[in-house]
């Protein structure tokens, strides 16, 4: 099972910044995809690039917001042999895995960061660690 939601920032300039962490019942998050917008298309080209890597999975968590149910998206994964799991309209905790893994993003990145522009932003996310961290002795 994997899962997948998009996270909201901007830059200093105000422009927005869309986000899409990749998470998986390891809390392992495969990739995080950081641009200005993002699309069905960009969401199948991450996605095929993923399953390449490490295979697809039986099953994919969203939310269904409109690039999680994009007719070329449903199609792709169809082919894939990849079934859907949508959670139900303001159900996060349905998606607990990669809402606790953007929490931690949001706390550790989003707002410790003031991304100067796009570019910032993908260098110091491609950064950011995906896997979870063991706890710091005291």
């Amino acid at each position: 099972m994997r899962s997948y939601d998009f996270v909201m920032d901007r830059t200093e300039d105000g422009r927005r910044l869309k986000m899409m962490p990749v998470d998986e019942y390891t809390r392992e998050c495969f990739a995080i995809e950081v641009e200005r917008s993002i699309t069905a298309e960009d969401v199948i080209g991450t996605l095929e690039r993923l399953f390449g890597q490490r295979g697809a999975p039986a099953f994919i968590r969203s939310d269904n917001g409109p690039e999680f149910e994009a007719r070329a998206l449903k199609q792709w994964l169809a082919l894939s042999e990849v079934e859907t799991l949508y959670i139900e309209l303001g159900s996060s905790w349905e998606n607990a895995y990669v809402e606790s893994f953007i929490g931690r993003f949001e706390d550790e990145m989003l707002k410790r960061e003031a991304f100067a522009d796009l570019i910032e932003a993908k260098v110091l996310v491609e950064e950011y660690p995906r896997a979870p961290q063991p706890p710091t002795a005291a």
